[in-house]
């Protein structure tokens, strides 16, 4: 998956966020089990993978106390 921005989450509806989310999550679960059989190619991507799912989180708060 490609690295997304704060940017570009900010221009997306919250039902796009929250499917964002699902789909972040299951790449994540994804990482930590072939990380925990074989190892990772790059282990970066698992950091990475965490950030963003941290960032989507953060908007959907911020989404939420404005009451969008």
């Amino acid at each position: 998956m490609v690295i997304l921005r704060s940017k570009e989450l900010r221009d997306l509806s919250s039902t796009d966020l929250e499917a964002k989310l699902n789909e972040l999550h299951a790449e994540y679960n994804t990482l930590i089990s072939k990380g925990s059989v074989s190892g990772v190619d790059n282990p970066g991507k698992i950091r990475e993978t965490r950030r963003t799912i941290a960032r989507v989180l953060t908007i959907m708060n911020e989404n939420k106390q404005q009451g969008e």
